[in-house]
């Protein structure tokens, strides 16, 4: 596949360290949403630069609803169940949320979370994507902005395994 040549990379922002989970929202389109998508890492820092590589991958699409959840609430390096829950509640649209972990106790928090079976502590249909975090990410955001259905969303990041460098 050639680079695009007139592909720019997306402006950097100096966004609040919390503006990731706290203001980042799509719009809800006609016929129900889109697949939401969390990326959840132990630094806020990776999470909000992947959600923007992603995103800028998509292009200048209708864009499904990405949030980052990386490091603590007070900014620090680890993972927040709260920082988490927050931003898969903001990604749900009603068809679902593909959540994708760079390692450790990310994927413990969001299985406990998932595990917990409540609706009240993650959306209906929320995932765990076994996937590369960075990989993984572009392919999810990808195919949840064309309007993939949860299990295409999900195996789309899976297949992000498979990827061969050499």
């Amino acid at each position: 596949m050639a680079a695009d040549p007139s592909w720019e990379p997306a402006p950097a922002t100096t966004a609040a360290p919390q503006e990731s989970v706290e203001t980042a929202r799509s719009t809800p389109r006609s016929g129900g949403g889109r697949v939401g998508v969390v990326l959840v890492s132990h630094s806020r820092e990776v999470a909000d630069s992947t959600a923007e590589l992603a995103k800028a991958m998509v292009g200048s699409g209708d864009m499904a609803p990405v949030l980052a959840a990386g490091g603590t609430d007070d900014g620090r390096i680890g993972t927040s169940a709260e920082r988490i829950h927050a931003a898969a509640v903001r990604a749900d649209e009603g068809k679902g949320v593909a959540i994708l972990c760079d390692m450790g106790s990310a994927v413990l928090t969001v299985q406990a979370l998932l595990g917990d079976g409540d609706e009240r502590t993650m959306p209906a249909d929320s995932r765990i994507v076994d996937a590369p975090f960075v990989e993984g990410a572009v392919g999810v955001v990808v195919t949840a902005s064309v309007g993939g259905d949860i299990d295409m969303v999900v195996a789309a990041g899976e297949d992000a395994r498979n990827y061969r460098k050499a």
